[in-house]
């Protein structure tokens, strides 16, 4: 159960009602700090439709970010989203190999920017090597494109957590396909 109410259009001010079109549980309950709530839709708006870092692989990273830290609700948006912009199951299925240390059929930049992504949730930071080897194959607008992708939804996840944020029905079947180690 969520720690702050979650609010619908009629209980916030008209010029805030814009920030509920996508009706989900984050955004009911950001709201209640409508200005907070503009400014993480305005990080989160570009990341999803600004960022020229190529959409599959930055769903891959918030995915990871997700699986990661075992985050329900982050995970099952995102393998919605995730797919409207390129992922596949088998994707998927390279994503939970990789975090096992298993091989994968991913292509070698998917599984760097994957390893990234594990990096920064264990580490705090991308190694060296990591770094450098996704550098390799991405301009330098893409990689802070990258790296402040997997930070934004490392802070996302926690935000999720702490404010107990309920995943919404229909997100909960991705978990039959999908089932996070550890999470009921």
């Amino acid at each position: 159960m969520a720690r702050l109410p979650y609010l619908e259009a009629d209980q916030v001010a008209p010029e805030y009602r814009d920030m509920l079109k996508r009706n989900t549980n984050l955004h009911k309950l950001l709201v209640n700090s409508p200005e907070m709530a503009r400014a993480f839709n305005g990080i989160g708006g570009y990341i999803r439709f600004k960022s020229k870092l190529d959409p599959r692989l930055r769903e891959l990273a918030i995915l990871q970010v997700g699986w990661m830290e075992r985050s329900e609700y982050e995970f099952t948006h995102h393998v919605k989203i995730g797919k409207e912009f390129g992922v596949t199951d088998e994707d998927i299925a390279g994503l939970m190999a990789e975090t096992e240390g298993k091989p994968s059929k991913l292509e070698p930049l998917a599984r760097a920017v994957l390893k990234g992504a594990r990096e920064m949730v264990r580490e705090l930071a991308m190694s060296d090597a990591t770094f450098a080897e996704i550098k390799q194959h991405v301009s330098d607008e893409h990689m802070v494109d990258l790296v402040l992708t997997i930070a934004f939804y490392c802070g996302v996840v926690r935000v999720l957590a702490t404010m107990k944020i309920d995943n919404e029905p229909a997100y909960k079947e991705v978990l039959q396909q999908y089932p996070i180690p550890g999470v009921n």
